[in-house]
């Protein structure tokens, strides 16, 4: 690994391979993330208000439980924590500098931002019934065209908003 760099994108990738395929041999689902921000979510309101969680017809289909995805996005925190300090470029800091230069000093301004932008991704993938990564790796790793033209799509859509965004469009 270099310590410069962080960790080759190759090897990173034939990782997410190998745990991509494990996810369908071993527990038989495709991978995949933003279900579960929607079930930790009904979990939370559960606290509050357990019947009203009960009736809602979203959650008679995907219950609000801590299930094999959950454990997932556990996995990927822990695992870029690892990989970070693996490869040397751990460090803490609240705000990457990057993102500081691109929205400015102001803090209120940034978590407006970063509230919005989440709003926004959380509804599409809502609306589309899942993330768009998640179906572009779990689609082309079926070979489903859908699965490519949505990483595709996802790419594309990623480079717009990253050159939008860190070459001063996003202030």
């Amino acid at each position: 690994m270099n310590n410069d760099r962080g960790w080759s994108p190759y090897l990173a990738g034939a990782l997410s391979g190998l745990v991509s395929i494990g996810s369908v041999w071993f527990v038989g689902k495709y991978l995949g993330a933003s279900t579960t921000f929607v079930r930790t979510t009904g979990m939370l309101e559960s606290i509050f208000s357990p019947e009203r969680v009960a009736k809602m017809p979203y959650f008679l289909k995907e219950a609000p439980i801590i299930d094999w995805q959950s454990m997932f996005v556990l996995g990927i925190a822990i695992g870029a924590f690892v990989a970070a300090v693996s490869s040397g470029s751990f460090r803490w800091q609240g705000v990457p500098d990057m993102w500081r230069n691109a929205f400015g000093p102001s803090v209120g301004y940034r978590a407006r931002i970063a509230f919005v932008g989440g709003i926004l991704a959380m509804f599409g993938a809502r609306l589309a019934d899942g993330c768009p990564s998640g179906h572009g790796l779990s689609g082309s790793l079926q070979l489903a065209a859908s699965g490519f033209i949505a990483l595709a799509c996802f790419f594309i859509g990623g480079l717009i908003t990253a050159n939008w965004l860190y070459k001063g469009g996003g202030k």
